[in-house]
């Protein structure tokens, strides 16, 4: 547990004003929009705050230096009653503007929301589980459509109509860099816009607490040039390369002979589940078990050892198998790129 707090550290401490998951550092227009209602209530509220400290700092000193002077005698008026009475006239005028200065930018930005432009936007399928993301990237022809898992592409420049729905609890899905929160809610299908206008690498979170690994429900998001992203959109189509060492011959092997095929998928191969992941292309995601651990062959081993040590609680059975299957399964599963 605290090696894990020590590798989530720097990514709380970048949470904060810049970085890969920062509300801060907009990329995107909904996310800018966002950002600047934000700045307007900081700014506005942090003017009158400071004059909220100013105004109570000169009624302490006045009020000492009253004490100081003689005495008023009873129902004779102080001589700064009259000022007083002004400040508390203009405070709650500065106050009434302020407060319509809010709404109105507030309304704006609802307004820019609402009315963002959607054409030739592209329609993706988010599907929220414990604890884990079922992304479906939607095509006007079915043989083009294709899913993934944990991991969500965006063309830059082009906006994105994300429809959010939830396999089993609420969640919440939250890319900070590109846009607000939104709820996923069993039977309900919301839906979220984002047009991204920065190439780079994002986080996702789930931002609504659904069970015991909620902390360990992420999502990387990479937002790339258009060309870069109808590359990557092809290669998902495909299926992956078939293996070629004796050692992942096997490995698919006891794939296909495990419960394995029973809760994935793999395109192109007997493997048809729908209770997991889609593993066609695990081994290109940058993580494993959403976020859990940077994809690499011994964090793999690992969670097919035990996934219940990596990830406690999650709904994916201890398949047994001995050392050198599982070896084998991790060979094959590396090649599914």
């Amino acid at each position: 547990m605290i090696r894990r707090i020590t590798r989530l550290a720097p990514c709380l401490a970048l949470a904060g004003c810049a970085g890969v998951q920062s509300a801060l550092d907009p990329a995107s227009d909904q996310a800018s929009s966002v950002f600047g209602i934000w700045s307007l209530m900081l700014w506005i509220c942090g003017v009158m705050y400071a004059l909220v400290l100013a105004f109570l700092a000169a009624a302490i000193w006045k009020a000492r230096h009253r004490l100081s002077g003689p005495p008023i005698a009873e129902g004779q008026k102080s001589p700064a009653d009259r000022p007083l009475t002004r400040v508390l006239t203009g405070w709650v005028g500065l106050t009434v503007v302020g407060l319509l200065v809010l709404t109105f930018g507030s309304f704006l930005v609802d307004r820019q929301l609402a009315l963002a432009d959607q054409k030739n936007a592209q329609t993706i399928k988010i599907t929220a589980n414990q604890w884990w993301w079922k992304v479906e990237y939607d095509d006007p022809v079915p043989g083009r459509r294709f899913v993934t898992a944990n991991e969500l592409h965006l063309p830059v420049d082009r906006p994105a109509r994300i429809e959010l729905e939830a396999g089993d609890v609420i969640h919440s899905f939250w890319v900070p860099n590109l846009g607000g929160k939104q709820d996923l809610i069993p039977g309900r299908t919301n839906r979220l816009l984002v047009t991204p206008r920065r190439v780079g690498l994002f986080r996702g979170q789930c931002a609504e607490f659904c069970g015991l690994q909620h902390a360990w429900m992420a999502l990387d998001v990479t937002v790339e040039p258009q060309t870069a992203f109808a590359a990557w959109a092809e290669a998902q189509r495909r299926a992956p390369a078939p293996p070629s060492t004796p050692e992942a011959l096997r490995g698919r092997d006891v794939f296909i002979g495990a419960a394995c095929n029973s809760c994935h998928q793999v395109t192109g191969q007997p493997a048809q589940g729908q209770t997991g992941p889609d593993l066609t292309h695990m081994a290109s995601r940058p993580s494993l078990a959403a976020g859990a651990r940077p994809y690499s062959r011994q964090a793999l081993d690992e969670w097919l050892r035990d996934p219940q040590a990596l990830k406690p609680g999650n709904h994916m059975p201890l398949v047994a198998t001995r050392a050198d299957e599982r070896a084998a399964l991790v060979a094959y599963l590396d090649t599914l790129k």
